[in-house]
């Protein structure tokens, strides 16, 4: 099965999942091209320069220093950049400018031929024709139980509302946000882990997801599980009283 990854150069948890997956997908599978998107953690394009403001204003100055060291870290450590472990694996890039819905786009990814597109923090909404580009769909890893806590950030929502338990679901992408029927799903509990450590463990259990969802694909005998917007909750990025909200919580970031 021919894999395109839909995803971005995040230096903070996806080169070593990345690497992971690529790793320990079936003989059956092999991922053949990446997307790889801007980062974008507020959910829209923004300067790096707006990223770091805003981090500072609604974070403070600790998550601050603490995310910037390790913003500059990883640009000293080659195993943090998602594009050096691409290489590594001589997985190409697919050079898209823009948004990837635009025809050019989907040209440039079709010669790829792909058999399933994968999504991994990839940040822009997919329309139909993108959808429908790969026969066997498109998934997308979300770490938390769908349908509760779609939308941005669901690490620090479930620590945020005090949950016991969150998850990781891998779902077929839809033109809705975090709406499609879910293929793997499983449940994670929190314990007292930060929302650092909550990310790094669901992440590595959201790749091995990917690779049973793959397995039950090429299969073709699976059985999806509802996600009912009847049941969604939604979450956008947080504020500053969110996170106010968070500490007084007693939840740490790190």
């Amino acid at each position: 099965m021919r894999i395109i990854l839909l995803t971005q150069d995040d230096p903070f948890y996806l080169a070593e999942n990345i690497d992971f997956l690529i790793k320990n997908l079936p003989e059956h599978s092999e991922v053949v091209a990446t997307v790889l998107f801007e980062v974008s953690p507020f959910g829209k394009r923004e300067t790096f320069s707006e990223k770091m403001k805003k981090t500072y204003d609604i974070f403070g100055a600790s998550f601050f220093v603490h995310y910037g060291t390790k913003f500059i870290l990883s640009k000293l450590n080659s195993n943090k950049s998602v594009k050096n472990i691409l290489a590594k694996h001589n997985v190409p890039l697919v050079e898209i400018e823009g948004n990837i819905n635009k025809p050019e786009n989907l040209d440039r990814i079709r010669e790829y031929e792909p058999d399933l597109l994968v999504s991994i923090g990839g940040n822009q909404i997919f329309k139909r024709p993108l959808l429908d580009l790969a026969p066997k769909g498109c998934l997308n890893l979300h770490t938390a139980l769908l349908p509760k806590y779609r939308g941005l950030m669901p690490s620090f929502w479930v620590l945020r509302y005090n949950e016991k338990y969150t998850g990781v679901s891998v779902f077929f992408v839809d033109e809705g946000i975090d709406s499609g029927p879910i293929l793997v799903q499983k449940k994670v509990e929190i314990g007292d882990r930060s929302q650092e450590a909550l990310i790094n463990h669901t992440k590595q259990i959201g790749m091995e997801c990917i690779i049973e969802c793959v397995e039950k694909i090429h299969s073709g005998n699976y059985e999806l599980i509802p996600n009912p917007d009847e049941e969604l909750t939604y979450f956008t990025f947080p504020t500053k009283e969110d996170v106010a909200a968070f500490l007084k919580a007693g939840k740490k970031f790190y």
